[in-house]
């Protein structure tokens, strides 16, 4: 197939993903996809790693073996792109519900290029030697595909990497790079915090003990953990996602719940500012005369991704050389999450991950320094949005480029 060929096939496969996403542990359609064009390649294929993973290794003689991982899951969100082929999935949520699904996060993206990158490396296997091991992981928007995959014996299974390896796009300009060395995504925790209170009749509060009350009072004085507790030359994020209580304008609760996340870098700022929410949520139930304890719950956690710098600057080589000089920016520490590091952590082995911009050039034309670009990102739809959308090309090429180039600054020429 010629490369205009492969660009179009490229093309139609992540338009039919994007338009057929699955949540959490439900990408059956994506893996057999997957698995299908693995096996075509001429992949050792194992399905059902981890759940719904898929795993192929192509094994070319004596080397190192790198990693390449993409996850598959989509997000709980209904799709206001108005593109041609834009989601109108549904699927049910952990909790039994129907919900709309998209890929709200480019997880598309991540499949579609390292199915470009394992055709690459296939069609080219001459010039380099050792082993590919492509990961496609389930469950990375719940923090979970990755365990599920170690715990399911990847590592004795199928080998241990000299490297991790991986992307995520990001609306950073389409054809462009973004890389950061050492602490590069945050940990993440989310709580569900159940508030409880004494319903009643919403003529009569003075017999009640309102949780919408207490649930407004605990999400104000939250927002100064970060503002007032955590040091200025430190990093913390806390959002309340959610929140949820009642039923109708004239009947007072007995409960109300919130959903929070927390992103910080260092453990420290961690344990700090999970111990703040924790006393904080407790002194308001208390305040309000709560009847009893709040439950605070611990849902979902995983941690900070680190990229090892000495593999950083190896890899930032092989990008200039193959996309030319400018094209590689460091982005600084970004606090959303991402589960690659349990990959890297539990085989002991370096991790470089890094952002694949996905927007439209066109937006960044006149912007010629870094707080101009820094300008347009914030006015772009961001991941987890329904407006996300990332430019098919040359984001598509470019992540292929990237997957292809950086296996092959591990995986040598033959002698």
């Amino acid at each position: 197939m010629t490369a205009a060929g492969t660009a179009t096939d490229l093309a139609s496969l992540y338009r039919d993903l994007h338009a057929h996403p699955e949540l959490a542990f439900q990408e059956r359609r994506t893996a057999r996809i997957v698995a299908d064009r693995l096996r075509a390649l001429g992949y050792e294929t194992t399905t059902e790693v981890g759940g719904t993973g898929v795993v192929g290794v192509l094994r070319n003689g004596d080397g190192p073996t790198a990693l390449l991982r993409a996850d598959m899951d989509g997000l709980p969100v209904r799709e206001r792109t108005g593109l041609p082929y834009a989601s109108t999935a549904l699927g049910t949520d952990g909790g039994g519900d129907t919900v709309p699904v998209m890929h709200a996060c480019g997880h598309d993206v991540h499949v579609t290029c390292l199915l470009g990158a394992a055709a690459e490396l296939a069609a080219h296997r001459r010039t380099w030697r050792g082993t590919a091991l492509l990961v496609f992981q389930p469950a990375e928007e719940t923090g979970q595909g990755a365990r599920a995959m170690v715990d399911d014996g990847l590592y004795d299974r199928f080998g241990r990497p000299a490297v991790v390896l991986g992307q995520h796009v990001a609306p950073l300009p389409a054809g462009v790079l973004g890389l950061h060395p050492g602490a590069a995504f945050a940990a993440s925790d989310s709580l569900s915090v159940v508030l409880h209170g004494q319903g009643g009749h919403g003529s009569r509060p003075e017999t009640t003990v309102d949780p919408v009350l207490m649930a407004a009072a605990t999400v104000m004085r939250l927002q100064g953990i970060v503002s007032r507790e955590v040091a200025g030359s430190s990093t913390a994020v806390l959002t309340v996602g959610a929140l949820h209580a009642g039923t109708r304008g004239n009947i007072i609760a007995d409960r109300a719940e919130l959903l929070l996340s927390v992103r910080t870098f260092e453990p420290s700022v961690r344990e700090a500012v999970l111990a703040a929410v924790e006393r904080v949520v407790r002194a308001e139930a208390a305040a309000s005369a709560a009847p009893r304890d709040p439950d605070i719950t611990l849902t979902e956690s995983f941690p900070s991704v680190f990229n090892d710098p000495g593999a950083c600057s190896l890899v930032e080589r092989a990008f200039t050389t193959a996309l030319g000089p400018g094209r590689v920016v460091d982005p600084g520490p970004v606090t959303g999450s991402e589960d690659v590091g349990i990959l890297a952590t539990a085989a002991d082995a370096p991790c470089v991950y890094w952002l694949l911009g996905g927007a439209d050039p066109n937006a960044f034309a006149h912007a010629t320094d870094p707080e101009a670009v820094q300008h347009v990102v914030r006015g772009l739809p961001s991941n987890h949005s329904p407006h996300f959308a990332p430019v098919v090309e040359p984001t598509l090429a470019t992540g292929v480029t990237a997957l292809v180039h950086a296996a092959r600054a591990w995986l040598p020429a033959p002698a």
